[in-house]
């Protein structure tokens, strides 16, 4: 059987209920060559190894994995990420807080200090670290596997982050920073949307329960932790931003603010520390 070309290979793809950026994306990476290229290559015949690879990774994306882990890397705030399934694919609504933070930090000094809590791929870190070259960023993770993934995201892109082990505030006794942000597990344990993210971490992406509970743990940790005046910025599922205000709050957080995403959803709340706590 003779190899398909480009313009028969994607409508394959296609047939089987593929969108039609994921088949020219895993297409392009099965022959080496940009989507551009494809465009303009319609009758370009495959070899049989570039058309056994694309099949491959079309079944595994029909089974719902992610393009980024077929792929290996998925591109963030300008930057392109190494990611596999030891971590999140880093999404676009993240960047709401990325946004966020920066804008707040182009307000405040320049050697600003930021944490970032369970930090997966470095993702946040990283971005943070491109955008404001004189701040010092500082990312936490529990997983190691995911620790590494962030290390050598941040050695590849030469950016300066200092990467430390630990679950949530344990790797920060002592130290105060300008600013955290954290993107930590919301999802609620009963949400039916966690069975269309198996191959991901379950553990980045459910804290069980209620899905509050590391919302909780790093917003009663946050006072101990910030210099006074100092901000906290956090992700969240679009129905918690009431709840985290509300914690935000309770903890000494002045005024909390949400942010919405690129869907308009609320999807990021923070605040504040008062002064004179």
């Amino acid at each position: 059987m003779s190899a398909p070309t480009v313009t028969q290979a994607l409508a394959a793809a296609r047939a089987l209920g593929l969108e039609r950026l994921d088949a020219q994306l895993l297409l392009g990476a099965a022959i080496d060559q940009p989507r551009s290229w494809l465009l303009a290559h319609g009758e370009h015949a495959l070899d049989l190894d570039q058309a056994r690879r694309f099949d491959a990774h079309c079944t595994r994306r029909i089974d719902g994995e992610p393009v980024a882990y077929l792929l290996g890397e998925r591109e963030f705030h300008g930057l392109t990420l190494k990611v596999d399934r030891s971590v999140l694919v880093p999404r676009p609504d993240t960047e709401t807080l990325v946004d966020w933070a920066l804008e707040l930090l182009a307000a405040g000094p320049a050697l600003a200090t930021v944490a970032d809590l369970g930090t997966g791929s470095g993702a946040i870190a990283l971005a943070l670290a491109h955008a404001l070259p004189a701040a010092r960023l500082c990312g936490v993770e529990l997983s190691p596997a995911a620790l590494a993934v962030a290390r050598a995201n941040g050695a590849r892109l030469k950016l300066e982050v200092e990467w430390l082990h630990g679950d949530w505030w344990s790797a920060l006794a002592g130290r105060r920073f300008d600013m955290v942000v954290s993107n930590p597990p919301y999802i609620a344990a009963a949400d039916p949307h966690l069975l269309a993210l198996r191959h991901e971490p379950q553990r980045a992406l459910t804290p069980g329960e209620d899905g509050l509970a590391a919302l909780r743990t790093v917003i009663r940790g946050a006072p101990d932790h910030l210099l006074p005046g100092g901000r906290l910025l956090l992700e969240h599922g679009h129905d918690q931003a009431e709840a985290v205000r509300e914690m935000l709050r309770q903890h000494g957080f002045d005024t909390p603010a949400t942010r919405n995403d690129l869907a308009g959803l609320p999807r990021c709340s923070g605040g504040q520390l008062a002064s004179n706590l």
